[in-house]
């Protein structure tokens, strides 16, 4: 079992930058993925860019590509760079882990943390 943890959010003024961090705690296997997906109100939860040990990097939305940047920097930490923040940006964000291949789909994950607030005003 993994427990996620995410940080970072808050709000910011379009144009500006924020990090989201993500700590993950229990057993990690040799091969895993881990993924960023956010929900605005209203709308369903979407993937917003995964890594998985072995795969490399996937980025889910068009509208991100460019001014995101996953990284994982061991086996425990996740990131998410966010440059250039708009409005359409504003939702809360989750981590989430599998320990089998995820990328874009949130079935593929069976474990997710509770979420950080991205809120940018235009």
């Amino acid at each position: 079992q993994v427990q996620l943890v995410e940080s970072g959010g808050g709000s910011v003024q379009a144009g500006l930058s924020l990090r989201l961090s993500c700590a993950a705690f229990g057993y990690i296997p040799s091969s895993y993925c881990m993924g960023w997906f956010r929900q605005a109100p209203g709308k369903e939860r979407e993937g917003v860019a995964a890594n998985c040990i072995g795969g490399g990097s996937t980025y889910c939305i068009d509208s991100v590509k460019g001014r995101f940047t996953i990284s994982q920097v061991n086996a425990r930490t996740l990131y998410l760079q966010m440059n250039s923040l708009n409005a359409e940006d504003t939702a809360m964000y989750y981590c989430a882990f599998s320990y089998g291949s995820g990328r874009c789909s949130s079935r593929d994950f069976g474990y997710w943390g509770r979420g950080t607030q991205v809120t940018v005003s235009s």
